[in-house]
């Protein structure tokens, strides 16, 4: 499938299409602080042209590398900061905006879809009043965000379904978030009816809609348990969210099964088969596969029992929900 549209939603634009890339230096200008990769930034070189400083961005948690980006940052007045790169790039590039006052942009090169959301731990230095921000300029070209290799691809694919799965399920939902997260759900199962060669384009869209879906409804019961296993575990976020993803989302048709329906329907299969699916592809169809430790699991639960955000996928789960939840996945 092709697509390609500019979609002007408040106060930020969305520019999303196959050589969307081009456009950069209209829709973002100059002068900007770039936060990358390697990888990223060899995809993208007219980006790295225009800044006025570039930061590569390694692995750990965003609030840390918040603060040592803005240690490391010049002030030189630059007028904005850009993400260039997955979701721990562009959270903090969103992390850094928050504190330092910057308008955000956001090139993704994953399905994350952050960055098309105000969620996001803010810099460990900031104040405890600092508001979240979501980027105000994102340019999804499918041939950087839907650039991962065929494993990564998929663990990337289940976290933007499960964004799609959860999001229509809080008690912040309503129909157009519901709706696009449906047509996310679609896009995903018909891009994935050949695994061997996966619509990326379709993937694209797919992550761009959820992440509109999870925006605007919050997330429950799935992405506390996913996120918890990513700061306590050391498991990667798209794997965290491949493994967890077929048993979530059965702990959810429980609470839900009249919106369950409408999952399967935009799915054609129930949706815990097309997240079983991607779990497999991505390598993560246990969490001892990602590097999971079992010994982690029960400090896990009692972390992510703590979580406000399960209130949203009522009831909310309690500990001995959360650890078997993990033990099934394990």
């Amino acid at each position: 499938m092709t697509a390609d549209f500019t979609w002007q939603d408040g106060e930020r634009t969305l520019r999303f299409g196959r050589g969307a890339l081009a456009e950069a230096g209209e829709l973002l200008g100059d002068g900007y602080v770039l936060l990358t990769t390697p990888r990223a930034a060899a995809m993208a070189p007219s980006v790295v042209d225009l800044a006025a400083e570039v930061h590569h961005v390694g692995p750990g948690l965003v609030d840390q590398l918040a603060d040592a980006v803005l240690d490391a940052m010049l002030g030189g007045g630059s007028p904005s900061v850009v993400g260039l790169g997955g979701g721990r790039v562009i959270d903090t590039a969103k992390a850094i905006g928050a504190v330092a006052g910057l308008t955000v942009g956001a090139i993704p090169t994953t399905l994350s879809a952050a960055e098309m959301t105000r969620v996001h731990r803010h810099a460990a230095s900031a104040p405890a009043d600092t508001p979240s921000v979501r980027p105000a300029i994102v340019i999804n070209d499918p041939a950087m965000s839907a650039s991962q290799p065929a494993p990564e691809l998929a663990a990337s694919a289940a976290n933007s379904l499960a964004h799609a799965i959860e999001g229509p399920l809080t008690v912040r939902a309503s129909p157009v978030p519901a709706l696009a997260g449906r047509e996310a759900i679609r896009l995903t199962a018909a891009a994935y009816e050949d695994p061997e060669r996966p619509d990326r384009d379709a993937l694209a869209l797919a992550a761009l809609l959820s992440g509109y879906t999870i925006d605007a409804t919050g997330y429950g019961l799935h992405h506390v348990l996913s996120q918890t296993l990513v700061r306590l575990a050391g498991a990667g976020h798209g794997a965290a969210n491949a493994a967890m993803l077929p048993h979530t989302s059965a702990a959810l048709r429980r609470r839900f099964p009249d919106a369950f329906a409408a999952h399967d329907a935009a799915a054609g299969q129930p949706v815990e088969a097309l997240a079983a699916e991607l779990a497999e592809l991505a390598g993560a169809a246990r969490l001892r596969d990602i590097g999971v430790a079992e010994d982690r699991l029960d400090s896990c639960a009692e972390a992510a029992a703590q979580r406000a955000e399960l209130r949203l996928t009522p009831p909310p789960a309690d500990a001995a929900e959360l650890r078997g939840l993990y033990g099934e996945a394990w």
